[in-house]
């Protein structure tokens, strides 16, 4: 559906009455979701969550609230990306509320400003709430800090996993590899080899301090420390799998240092 197709409903009077908010759910922990992303939740006609939204932050739901799972997993899909804007634009004719509730940041590799614009060229009203992003909040939880005035000035994130006819074919990694020194790599598990294998090549040293951090802020968050050189066989060894943070640089020294503090 595109604007002229809701210019043409409007005329034969069906008029799109309701709003649709993306709304960030943050990492997992409930403490750390926003107050009017809450609020949203709790007023909500409709919700429409992605797979990495913790079980705390759904029952933040009203429990009035048509509960829609459109969630995306490596090997399976509940619903293709074209059918959840669909869906929105559907849910948002006849419903005040609709929130499209998003793990992390609905701006930072959530697929956010896809939706945002395919809404707008719907002519569906959009409002944007931000979430705290994986990529710090898991980090922070491990003791992790992703700058440091000894260590770090700089700091990348990127994407592990690349959508297939994207605008261009791939990571630069060699270039990642020298930008900055903190790399903060999302969705990168399942091609860690590969990503290990670039940055090596690329340069960085193979005593390169690495993270895994895994269900960051959760009550089961996990981490596995390494090097660039063996990371890849220990995450093989310990079954270490996805969803996870992956942090490279000499930050990741401090781990060891400041994550008995954490709080989970």
């Amino acid at each position: 559906m595109n604007r002229r197709g809701a210019e043409e409903a409007e005329e034969e009077g069906k008029k799109v009455l309701g709003k649709v908010y993306l709304v960030g759910a943050g990492p997992g922990d409930p403490g750390l979701m926003t107050l009017k992303g809450k609020g949203l939740l709790e007023c909500a006609d409709v919700v429409i969550y992605d797979a990495l939204v913790s079980p705390a932050i759904l029952a933040m739901i009203n429990p009035q609230a048509e509960k829609i799972d459109a969630g995306k997993r490596r090997g399976r899909h509940s619903l293709m990306q074209e059918e959840t804007t669909q869906l929105m634009i559907e849910k948002a004719e006849d419903n005040a509320i609709v929130v499209r509730l998003k793990g992390g940041d609905p701006f930072v590799f959530g697929r956010g400003g896809e939706e945002m614009e395919e809404l707008l060229n719907a002519g569906v009203p959009v409002e944007v709430v931000p979430g705290i992003t994986s990529g710090i909040a898991a980090p922070a939880y491990a003791g992790i800090p992703l700058t440091h005035r000894l260590y770090s000035s700089s700091v990348t994130f990127v994407t592990g996993h690349e959508a297939a006819g994207k605008y261009r074919p791939a990571v630069n990694w060699n270039a990642i590899a020298h930008g900055s020194e903190t790399i903060v790599i999302y969705m990168g598990i399942h091609n860690l080899p590969y990503i290990v294998e670039e940055l090596v090549k690329a340069g960085l040293s193979e005593e390169t301090p690495i993270a895994l951090v895994r269900w960051g802020t959760r009550p089961d968050q996990e981490e596995l420390i390494g090097e660039l050189g063996t990371i890849v066989e220990e995450v093989e060894k310990s079954g270490f799998g996805a969803p996870a943070i992956v942090v490279i640089g000499a930050v990741v020294n401090m781990h060891k240092i400041l994550s008995g503090c954490r709080l989970l």
